[in-house]
């Protein structure tokens, strides 16, 4: 950020990204049976069909990338003023002429639409995924009961040093996830500070 005011917004916009996404990413190291059995505890239904980890539900990761859009849309218009953000929406990237300017805007809304959708899907598909592998680990202590004595031992004992060996590498990725979108975060907020 070349901008010192901009910096004193940006700094703890940037922790707060990366505290919430990581507190949203850390509820994947919850037991998968936990939520379940409370919501049938306290309610008495036994249908509890939620998705525990907030950032595997793509409408949630596709809120937050829209709430970044939507920063960084104000701070094309603060920096840059009303006009010089519409001038720029329809000057850039091919330059200044009269008859480029529906292709310049066709260019700069599929820039914002692209960097959001990827934004929001590259947390959702990262996380997602670690869920699916957190169920599959939770199926294979589930199995021993169905099966023979020996592998469902075999199954039992995998199912627990699976779950250790990935929830120590799910804590780098939740981690990492939660630096991505801030960093991401920061690039769109300092791409709106520049001119094209």
């Amino acid at each position: 950020m070349h901008n010192a005011n901009s910096r004193k917004l940006v700094a703890p916009l940037a922790l707060t990204v990366f505290v919430w996404i990581f507190l949203l990413n850390a509820m994947d190291l919850l037991p998968v049976d936990l939520l379940p059995w409370l919501w049938q505890t306290v309610t008495g239904n036994p249908h509890a069909y939620l998705c525990v980890v907030p950032t595997a539900d793509l409408s949630i990761t596709m809120g937050l990338s829209l709430g970044v859009l939507i920063v960084c849309l104000i701070y094309n218009v603060k920096i840059k003023g009303a006009g010089g953000w519409v001038h720029e929406l329809f000057s850039a990237p091919f330059g200044d002429k009269w008859f480029l300017y529906p292709v310049n805007f066709a260019m700069q809304i599929i820039e914002f639409v692209a960097k959001t959708v990827s934004h929001g899907m590259r947390l959702f598909g990262n996380m997602y995924a670690g869920e699916l592998i957190f169920l599959l680990i939770a199926l294979m202590g589930g199995a021993f009961a169905s099966v023979g004595l020996a592998t469902g031992i075999a199954l039992f004992v995998g199912h627990i040093i699976a779950g250790f060996v990935w929830a120590a590498f799910h804590l780098i990725i939740i981690t990492l996830q939660a630096f991505v979108f801030m960093m991401l975060t920061l690039v769109y907020i300092g791409q709106a500070h520049d001119a094209h």
